[in-house]
């Protein structure tokens, strides 16, 4: 059953609130008046839905609740205040896409201002995105080491192993399974850059020896995109009068990928992997250097849903659902993990004991 309107209504109103507040945010840091006046002017579209949801409001009798700025906005506006509005652009695209399915409100201006006004300032913001796309998987890669560590921790502290087992089980689990992630992550970069690189140079090799095949490929894709024959013909014509030009547009347009970027740096995402993956492991183990016993058992836990609160609230920004139910649901999952990993530790335990 869906939930009453009221409530949807708010829920939608707090939505346009908190993205009229991010853009007003973003404007105040942008590098540029240019960039500055797009946001200023989303911001302003982000208000006229805002009202657009009071009004209905209104119209149901309810009360129209007061302004507050989200957690969210405060979290994207310090990472754009000190990294650049370029390193949180990424997230929030995906909130926006989160928010446009659940609120039913045209928004096509944004794509308007951004394709047109914005297209060289983003462009200068690419090393922003692709900061802003590592962020994401800085948190997932914390995540990842956590949730594993601690079902480690657990797995061997249900088995009623020694302090001295448990550390060094969750010290190699830490050290392993960053390794892991950072050898994974360099070989998936590696592997796209090799596929994707060897793709380009068939087809440049193709454009070159047999340059009427990629000017018709060309044309193809502009009727397509719905011009005419003649048009696209034209504009074929002319855009195959500039090779590296062609070249860019078949493997944007018929490969989805920008050749200036192919999957960004192998070193860079290894390195990112390793450390977040070995942050994250961290918080279940570190007890055990301290304490042992039965409080090193309840400070482990302790520190792992300190953990788990961190990594919910980045979890939340990339997502768009709330804070207190990414923390929630983040525990839960790992919770569910670590207790099955201590009832097998346990059963193990006994079994190898007898």
């Amino acid at each position: 059953m869906s939930r009453r309107p009221g409530r949807r209504y708010r829920d939608n109103l707090r939505i346009e609130r908190d993205n009229e507040a991010l853009y007003e945010r973003l404007a105040a840091l942008a590098d540029n008046e240019r960039l500055a006046q797009v946001y200023r002017r989303i911001a302003a579209g982000e208000r006229a839905n805002a009202r657009f949801w009071e009004e209905r409001l209104g119209q149901l009798g309810e009360a129209v609740p007061a302004p507050r700025i989200g957690m969210r906005v405060r979290i994207l506006g310090w990472f754009a205040q000190h990294f650049g509005t370029g390193f949180v652009m990424p997230t929030v695209v995906r909130l926006e896409h989160a928010d446009h399915a659940a609120t039913p409100v045209d928004r096509s201006g944004h794509r308007d201002h951004f394709a047109g006004a914005l297209a060289s300032p983003v462009q200068r913001h690419r090393h922003g995105t692709r900061s802003g796309n590592t962020l994401r998987a800085a948190v997932l890669g914390a995540n990842d080491g956590l949730v594993s560590n601690v079902s480690l921790v657990m797995g061997m502290a249900g088995a009623a192993a020694g302090d001295h087992a448990v550390l060094l089980a969750g010290l190699a689990g830490l050290v392993a399974g960053a390794c892991s992630m950072a050898m994974g992550e360099w070989l998936s970069v590696n592997s796209s850059r090799e596929f994707y690189q060897a793709q380009i140079t068939e087809r440049a090799e193709r454009f070159a020896v047999a340059p009427e095949d990629g000017r018709r490929d060309i044309a193809d894709l502009y009727r397509d995109k719905g011009l005419q024959p003649a048009a696209a013909e034209h504009l074929a014509g002319h855009v195959a009068e500039a090779p590296r030009a062609a070249l860019d547009m078949l493997v944007r347009e018929e490969l989805g990928i920008d050749p200036g970027e192919l999957g960004g740096s192998a070193w860079s995402a290894a390195v990112s992997s390793f450390c977040m993956f070995a942050c994250g492991a961290w918080f279940p183990v570190a007890p055990y250097l301290f304490v042992g016993g039965t409080t090193a058992l309840v400070a482990s836990a302790c520190t792992t849903l300190l953990g788990l609160a961190l990594i919910g609230l980045g979890t939340a920004l990339f997502t768009g659902r709330g804070v207190l139910f990414s923390i929630a649901r983040q525990a839960a999952i790992t919770m569910a993990a670590a207790a099955i990993t201590y009832a097998v530790g346990h059963l193990l335990g006994i079994a190898l004991g007898a």
